[in-house]
């Protein structure tokens, strides 16, 4: 993930209808991306590209289906550190990147220090994951699991301005 180094600028109603469409649709040729929000394709291009270049879109994905794949199973566990020091949230944080079934993992105020978001197959998976390596790392000492019944919703897209949604 790219970090943003300097200040964007303020963004425009194009701008904001243009992120909107992506959103929905990253796939969208130019030419159709620029007639839904009322320019010409050459503008629209250029638009686009300084919104990547300025870091307000950070990339392209594919959206994949975690049944399809068999990880089926979506667990949260908020994690207690022992011990909070720079260095300890280092180290744990060099750690939970290595982990491709950490989806998400986002230091949060509160009774714990972490909220952990993973994709995994079954529960012989989530034992694993909890005891022989979430509780491992530098500076666990308790945990507190939500095993995921049913999702309800699930975005990726980020609000905008109300006014230019269709």
């Amino acid at each position: 993930m790219r970090i943003r180094t300097h200040a964007v600028r303020e963004l425009d109603r194009i701008d904001k209808k243009i992120l909107s469409v992506l959103q929905q649709d990253a796939r969208i040729p130019i030419t159709e991306l620029a007639e839904k929000v009322g320019l010409s394709v050459t503008p629209c291009g250029e638009r686009v590209k300084r919104l990547e270049k300025e870091g307000v879109i950070l990339g392209y994905h594919a959206r994949l289906d975690p049944h399809a794949l068999g990880l089926s199973l979506l667990v949260f566990v908020e994690l207690k550190l022992s011990t909070k020091s720079g260095t300890i949230f280092n180290k744990f944080k060099q750690e939970i990147l290595k982990l491709p079934s950490v989806l998400e993992c986002h230091l949060v105020s509160g009774d714990f220090d972490y909220l952990i978001k993973a994709r995994i197959t079954q529960m012989t998976d989530y034992r694993t994951l909890l005891g022989d390596i979430l509780l491992t790392l530098p500076g666990a000492q308790e945990s507190r699991s939500y095993i995921v019944m049913e999702e309800v919703k699930e975005g990726f897209a980020l609000p905008l301005d109300e006014s230019i949604a269709d």
